[in-house]
């Protein structure tokens, strides 16, 4: 779902809370050591979102946000920022190419690009998967 958050509005906040789950508390992000990514360079994105990235002649960069059942890739067009909210039920994450990671929720999709050399990507790619994985239900396979 990718929804406008420039502004302080009720419904869209308890929407968002009510998917993901409330924001970490100060404690538990300290203790995951960070919640949020570095700044990401988008390559690539779906037309809905690569729609609201043309608008301005900014460079198309986003970050992402943890939440206990999700995560937010927020990105930013002309004055107006924008997030699209992805539970870990619906969330594919995927190296596609060498230096590129592929963000997938249905149809709305963001590329990032990742250097190699670039360890801060890497390692916060590899906590989103391992937050999904805490978080998915036991399946019966394991049982």
């Amino acid at each position: 779902m990718l929804l406008n958050v420039s502004y302080n509005n009720k419904p869209i906040t308890t929407k968002i809370d009510e998917e993901l789950g409330k924001p970490f508390t100060l404690k538990e992000r300290i203790r995951q050591r960070g919640i949020g990514s570095p700044r990401l360079l988008i390559s690539d994105s779906s037309i809905h979102i690569h729609n609201l990235l043309i608008l301005d002649s900014n460079r198309n960069v986003c970050n992402i946000e943890l939440r206990p059942r999700g995560i937010i890739v927020g990105f930013r067009s002309l004055l107006e920022s924008y997030a699209l909210i992805i539970p870990y039920y619906k969330l594919v994450l995927y190296k596609g190419n060498a230096e590129e990671y592929s963000i997938y929720r249905d149809d709305y999709y963001v590329k990032v690009q990742a250097k190699s050399k670039d360890t801060a990507v890497h390692s916060f790619m590899l906590k989103v998967l391992n937050a999904k994985a805490k978080a998915l239900p036991t399946r019966l396979e394991d049982l």
